[in-house]
């Protein structure tokens, strides 16, 4: 049996950090996960509770093959709870694929760092069981390098996912903001056309009032009409 067990830190709030998780796959830097399932999804107690499938590639070596078999895509069951009350996310891995010769079991929980709230304490831990085939411990150290190395590129992914979120919000914001001005500039375009429109009627009425004034005038100053002779 072997186990491993890593420590990681993440420059990011919990909430960030689990949203991203949630959005891990797929991702450019771990193309050996090639997607997850959702089996099942329930909220009990105020915790969300899910069960995934996982296909992967593992990339075993030739000489394993005869050893083990071989798979084209291996299998994973992963349990997963959420507490957003205690702000805690568990998942939990093991394998289908190879069981009857392999077993690993991985535990990942994050967490709010101890010490600084705005940070996120990442912990695995895998335990890599190799039963029934030669070179047993040769094959454990062998999983329990390449869990080592997918953690490492599994952390990346996570900040990876955090900046396309980041990035995804800012456009939103762009695009918010541009429809706000492309509003606010059709909005003064149309008042400054009703204002012209306005102005220009209201030289029209008092032109055409001025013009009747002086038709009035006119009328009044005309001299007035001789009397009738009487019979």
């Amino acid at each position: 049996m072997k186990v491993w067990m890593s420590e990681h830190i993440f420059n990011h709030p919990w909430e960030t950090v689990v949203a991203a998780a949630w959005q891990k796959y797929p991702n450019p830097i771990t193309p050996s996960v090639l997607g997850t399932d959702v089996i099942d999804r329930k909220v009990v107690d105020g915790k969300l509770k899910s069960l995934r499938l996982v296909s992967s590639q593992w990339g075993f070596p030739r000489w394993t093959k005869p050893l083990i078999g071989d798979a084209n895509i291996c299998y994973a069951s992963e349990t997963s709870e959420v507490d957003p009350a205690h702000r805690q996310m568990v998942l939990k891995t093991r394998n289908l694929t190879f069981y009857n010769y392999i077993t690993v079991d991985e535990t990942v929980r994050y967490t709010p760092h101890p010490k600084d709230d705005k940070k996120t304490l990442l912990t695995q831990e895998a335990v890599v069981k190799v039963h029934g085939v030669p070179l047993t411990h040769y094959m454990e150290d062998l999983l329990a390098s390449k869990i080592s190395f997918n953690a490492s590129k599994g952390r990346q992914a996570i900040e990876w996912v955090i900046s396309k979120i980041d990035r995804e919000v800012q456009d939103l914001a762009n695009s918010a903001a541009k429809t706000a001005d492309e509003l606010i500039t059709t909005t003064r375009h149309q008042i400054d056309d009703i204002t012209s429109k306005t102005m220009h009627t209201m030289d029209e009425i008092q032109s055409a009032a001025k013009k009747s004034f002086e038709e009035v005038h006119d009328l009044s100053s005309l001299p007035p009409t001789a009397s009738m002779p009487k019979l």
